[in-house]
């Protein structure tokens, strides 16, 4: 009996290795065959890789098209730049009239010859901020006269006012923005008697600033220092309380000096260093590139919108008929 028993538990414990052997087995395929499903699964075919690659290309921002040039003149940066200067805008006689329909006429010539604005501190700075192939156009404004801008009850320019112009042609020429230079009169802000509020920050909130003309418009070579100090010097203080950020730049009554030229590289008034950032002349032709070596802050050339030789009209035609090379932007 023991003996038949002995070999009953040898068998029992056989069956149990080989039962054994077998489960250990099965589990080793199961785990292999996960493997190779997870393997295959995780894989990525050819046409998998494309499409990937092809959806990352339209994920990536692209890169913007270069702006198209206004014009196809070749780039010059030491070209000459074309400052006019304007005084009233209405029908009349003489160096200080130019109609209102005249304006309009050169705002369009300006347009059309790849002239876009650009202010008198942008110039001064060499900061312009042109498209390719345009050309700067400082516009330049003298004495705030009334016909440069007139405002309705309701804060609107009236049609036939510099501004109103202006504003008018940039509804369909947006970029020839309103941004000009005005040098003012600061006790007779575009206005006769009236003093209007109103048209000093409406002025600047067109992207146009402010600049030094004078306190009373004399001829300053006739003017002790300390007239020609009070002069200026209480000019800029006008200007920075109506909100014009010093210095700013000058433009000489008559495009005239005072005897004591040093004054205009800066003078100190009332306890303040009073500077500018360059200084305008009156006429006869455009003014030098901040990139020339002969640019001169302080002596900087301006043409008068006249038709006669050497006003704005005779200028536009030198340069329709190449005699002139202005700046122009790469």
């Amino acid at each position: 009996m023991r003996q038949d028993d002995a070999r009953q538990d040898g068998a029992r414990h056989a069956q149990e290795e080989m039962f054994n052997d077998r489960r250990l087995a099965s589990f080793l395929a199961a785990s292999l065959i996960a493997l190779s499903l997870a393997g295959c699964s995780g894989s990525k075919t050819h046409d998998d890789r494309a499409n990937d690659a092809a959806k990352a290309a339209l994920l990536k921002p692209k890169k913007p098209a270069p702006p198209p040039r206004v014009t196809n003149r070749k780039a010059n940066i030491q070209g000459v730049v074309f400052i006019p200067e304007y005084h009233r805008i209405k029908a009349g006689k003489g160096e200080m009239f130019r109609s209102p329909e005249q304006f309009r006429a050169d705002l369009q010539t300006f347009y059309d010859m790849g002239f876009r604005p650009v202010l008198a501190s942008e110039y001064l700075a060499n900061k312009m901020p042109l498209a390719p192939g345009a050309s700067p156009i400082v516009i330049t404004f003298d004495d705030s006269m009334p016909s440069q801008l007139e405002l309705t009850p309701d804060g609107v320019p009236t049609p036939d006012c510099a501004i109103g112009i202006w504003q008018d042609f940039a509804k369909t020429h947006p970029d020839f923005p309103v941004h000009a230079t005005f040098f003012v009169l600061p006790d007779h802000l575009w206005t006769t008697n009236v003093v209007d509020e109103r048209k000093a920050p409406y002025v600047r909130g067109l992207g146009s600033e402010l600049a030094n003309h004078t306190m009373k418009h004399p001829f300053l070579r006739k003017m002790s220092d300390a007239r020609v100090k009070w002069e200026l010097g209480a000019a800029s203080e006008k200007l920075a309380e109506l909100g014009q950020s010093l210095p700013t730049s000058l433009a000489l009554p008559y495009g005239v000096s005072p005897k004591n030229r040093a004054l205009l590289k800066g003078f100190d008034w009332k306890g303040k260093q009073v500077t500018f950032t360059g200084v305008f002349l009156s006429g006869a032709g455009p003014a030098k590139s901040p990139n020339s070596k002969k640019f001169n802050s302080l002596k900087i050339a301006r043409i008068l919108a006249v038709p006669k030789r050497f006003g704005l009209d005779f200028w536009l035609k030198e340069l329709k008929e190449g005699r002139v090379r202005p700046y122009v932007q790469p």
